[in-house]
């Protein structure tokens, strides 16, 4: 993997902390985790360079891990790498923002829908709530924003189908970085916490049926906020629309 510098914009400088990995992980997981953590609140920024050596200093650790990690997050969508200018965050443009939510708007109603059907174990997504809004009341937007993918990713998770899970865990890393760009055009977040609260008592109600129903119109919400400030407007024809049908 390249370790080209890359020049342009300005970054702050690169600045990670392994307060919250596993200690138990290997040091490519434990890289993995940092970066990608790092990613999903904002810390690195969409086109900011991931200079192998720079992260390895930082981390106290040799560049293999960091090299192995940056490969996992490639996989995962949240890091590109060009052979010219090496590994960077990946910026989402309007086309890939769209197609993200498109995904999510198509699937994760579905996933809820049967988790649902399935009985599953709500207990988590009522303590991602939680901590969410603990966590927005305290002007904490990172922890908050991690706490609402915990959230979502917990209606999901007994839907019965693997395959499902894994795509869905990989569309909300990529729905991460719209979000991160979405609140610098939009100046800040939303407060979602009520539509998170009717979302939960659907599913707690047994509701499946309502409870995508609410889910699809959530995200949908995201995306009349956001899309526009990203690229002036939203395809009248694109998800946002095609979830009204739902």
């Amino acid at each position: 993997m390249s370790n080209r510098r890359t020049t342009g914009e300005a970054f702050a400088p690169i600045d990670l902390t392994l307060e919250h990995v596993d200690p138990l992980a290997n040091r490519t997981e434990q890289a993995a985790s940092v970066i990608r953590r790092a990613i999903l609140t904002g810390r690195l920024r969409p086109g900011q360079p991931l200079v192998e050596s720079d992260i390895a200093a930082v981390l106290g650790m040799s560049k293999t891990p960091i090299r192995e990690a940056l490969k996992t997050l490639v996989g995962s969508g949240l890091v590109v790498l060009s052979p010219y200018r090496g590994a960077s965050v990946r910026a989402m443009d309007i086309a890939a923002a769209t197609a993200v939510y498109d995904m999510r708007l198509l699937l994760e109603p579905e996933g809820v829908r049967r988790s649902v059907r399935n009985g599953g174990d709500l207990g988590p997504a009522r303590r991602s709530l939680d901590l969410a809004t603990a966590a927005g009341a305290a002007g904490d937007t990172a922890e908050m924003s991690l706490h609402n993918r915990d959230f979502h990713r917990a209606l999901y998770m007994a839907c019965g189908n693997p395959i499902l899970i894994r795509t869905l865990d990989d569309l909300k890393d990529q729905a991460a970085l719209v979000t991160v760009s979405g609140w610098r055009s939009t100046g800040g977040t939303c407060d979602e916490a009520d539509e998170h609260e009717g979302i939960l008592a659907a599913a707690a109600a047994g509701d499946a049926n309502r409870a995508g129903q609410l889910l699809a119109a959530h995200i949908s919400g995201f995306i009349n906020r956001v899309l526009p400030a990203l690229d002036g407007q939203v395809d009248p024809a694109g998800p946002a629309a095609a979830d009204r049908t739902h």
